[in-house]
């Protein structure tokens, strides 16, 4: 789970199957009941077909709860976080910051800080659409050192500038749940906005 969407789609598929909750978040759910076989693949059925799924394996549990902590700290704090991002992780999720890197690059096939960059980029295209804030406002907001800083990562990353995205009619953003992925089809559509 790596959005709101998905934690309401996970409660609705428990309280169907009358089950209880303690803690639905991004990326790890903990129910009251020990749940049967049945219950499981019912579950594992409903969420299947909101295209998420139930995971035991302890690494993928991990990746998971890395992805959560990313979409979390990237669009929806208030504030950026004050300490170092890999310390930060590392402090929660209560492993070192090496091998949570190791992990996480090995399952995914892309590096934490890429994953991460992604993820400003999207919620730096929605700000700019939105609006509400300069560029100098969005680039302290996303923990840039500068809008310069900002403005060279997002053109790297979409091949063009922010202030050249806000002029195009078809801005294009990625759910939050493809976001990071690593396809040829990314690719491709990155290809769209150079110019």
């Amino acid at each position: 789970m790596v959005s709101n969407r998905c934690k309401t789609v996970v409660k609705a598929a428990l309280k169907e199957l009358g089950l209880h909750f303690i803690v639905v978040d991004l990326g790890e759910v903990e129910i009251m009941e020990d749940l049967t076989l049945e219950q499981r693949e019912l579950l594992k059925s409903a969420l299947l077909a909101n295209g998420l799924e139930v995971m035991d394996d302890k690494k993928a549990i991990l990746i998971e709860r890395i992805k959560g902590i990313i979409v979390e700290m990237v669009h929806n704090a208030e504030e950026p976080i004050k300490i170092n991002f890999s310390d930060y992780l590392s402090e929660k999720l209560h492993h070192n910051y090496t091998y949570l890197a190791n992990l996480f690059s090995e399952v995914q096939g892309t590096t934490i800080e890429r994953y991460i960059i992604t993820h400003k980029i999207e919620r730096i295209k929605e700000l700019i659409i939105y609006g509400e804030l300069n560029m100098t406002e969005i680039a302290y907001k996303m923990n840039y050192s500068s809008v310069a800083h900002l403005s060279n990562q997002f053109k790297k990353m979409t091949g063009v500038t922010p202030s050249y995205f806000k002029q195009l009619k078809d801005k294009r953003r990625s759910p939050i749940d493809d976001i990071g992925i690593p396809t040829e089809s990314i690719h491709r559509d990155e290809s769209n906005y150079q110019k």
